[in-house]
């Protein structure tokens, strides 16, 4: 979909540890150029090694997507051929206790992807008042219950902060009456509230809404933007930025609708069933030039 031709350069919003990158170096040749952006430093000295050893001309940096523009300014880069965003949390970073975004196993209640951000979750769980806690949690996770967990989450921190995962899974399950390691439902009963919290931390809707409004100043004629989402709340945003961007004539949208993995993929990959694609391609001139 991204149609990555030899000499292309790509930029990866999301470089994680690098397989897309591969793949798009593959495909855009030695003459070609990677563009790699990610906030976890971890994750950039593991993907810079797997970029080094398959010999592909790269540029990784340490940055969020929605600094895009001032990433390609600062190396010196006027226009891509392609962007891509695989949205969300790496795999390795679900299950590495020092993020806390998973309720499996007791960890610090952190939820930061970039350790330069200002407030963890435990941060904002024990600071928010009852009404925006739950205002937070029930638009950015959907809970409908929201309201109650928030009641309870300030009713137990008067006790004591909460500090780590196993506490906030704890006072979630106490909350909604059920206890948390029955697995008697398919979701997890502190799914949704760990979702909310990590988008709030990392302001991830904000950061993809800036993203969708700089990719098209940055695509070169033809260039194409892929978003792959996993929650409906980003494939929202996605879809209405593609509509709105078509309506302007900046933008031919490829997917009438979403494309998503087939059942050999779901089988292999149990996490890409709720992955949604949806891709743009630029039609018309980058819009500096309509301000010149």
């Amino acid at each position: 979909m991204l149609a990555v031709e030899p000499g292309a350069c790509v930029v990866d919003c999301t470089l994680g540890l690098a397989g897309h990158a591969t793949m798009l170096a593959k495909a855009a040749g030695p003459d070609g150029l990677i563009v790699g952006m990610d906030v976890d430093p971890n994750n950039l000295a593991i993907a810079s090694q797997r970029m080094e050893e398959g010999g592909c001309p790269h540029r990784l940096v340490r940055s969020n997507f929605d600094q895009l523009d001032l990433v390609l300014k600062d190396l010196g880069i006027d226009g891509v051929d392609a962007i891509l965003a695989d949205l969300g949390v790496s795999s390795n970073q679900i299950s590495e206790p020092r993020f806390g975004l998973s309720f499996q196993v007791d960890a610090p209640l952190d939820m930061r992807l970039d350790d330069r951000l200002a407030d963890s979750a435990s941060d904002l769980v024990n600071r928010l008042g009852e009404t925006e806690l739950a205002n937070l949690i029930y638009e950015f996770g959907q809970e409908r219950l929201s309201r109650r967990i928030a009641k309870t989450i300030c009713r137990e921190r008067r006790t004591s902060r909460i500090v780590t995962t196993g506490q906030l899974v704890e006072v979630i399950g106490r909350a909604l009456r059920v206890n948390p390691n029955s697995r008697r439902s398919k979701i997890h009963p502190a799914t949704r509230t760990f979702q909310a919290l990590r988008i709030a931390v990392n302001d991830e809707l904000g950061a993809l809404m800036r993203l969708l409004e700089i990719a098209p100043t940055v695509l070169k004629e033809g260039g194409r933007v892929a978003i792959i989402s996993f929650h409906s709340l980003e494939d929202g945003i996605v879809k209405r930025s593609f509509r709105a961007s078509r309506t302007d004539g900046i933008y031919d949208v490829l997917t009438k609708k979403p494309l998503v993995a087939g059942q050999d993929e779901r089988r292999a990959n149990p996490r890409s069933r709720s992955a949604k694609l949806r891709v743009a391609m630029r039609t018309v001139r980058p819009l500096e030039e309509y301000t010149q």
